[in-house]
């Protein structure tokens, strides 16, 4: 699959409004908020973003190798639901 291709798709992924279930997407926005109130104007705002980072990158890589880029269902991932409107 060209770069180009990968990145779109990545895009049109990260986007879905059938991605992530709202409960999801209601914690993951929570938790953001709540790092920013606390830490911001300190020093560690930015490392825990980076220490946060790490396991939001390592799933995100877990489940597009589980579900072969985005072609396969798998676990919370309905590939029915998000089918890719792109040219193959």
């Amino acid at each position: 699959m060209p770069l180009k291709h990968a990145l779109k798709r990545e895009l049109e992924v990260a986007f879905s409004k059938h991605a992530q279930p709202v409960w999801f997407r209601i914690v993951k926005y929570m938790v953001i908020v709540t790092v920013l109130y606390f830490f911001w104007g300190s020093r560690w705002l930015w490392i825990t973003f980076l220490i946060l980072l790490g396991p939001a990158v390592a799933l995100h890589l877990w489940y597009r190798h589980k579900t072969e880029g985005w072609t396969k269902s798998y676990g919370g991932w309905d590939y029915e639901k998000n089918k890719s409107r792109l040219k193959d």
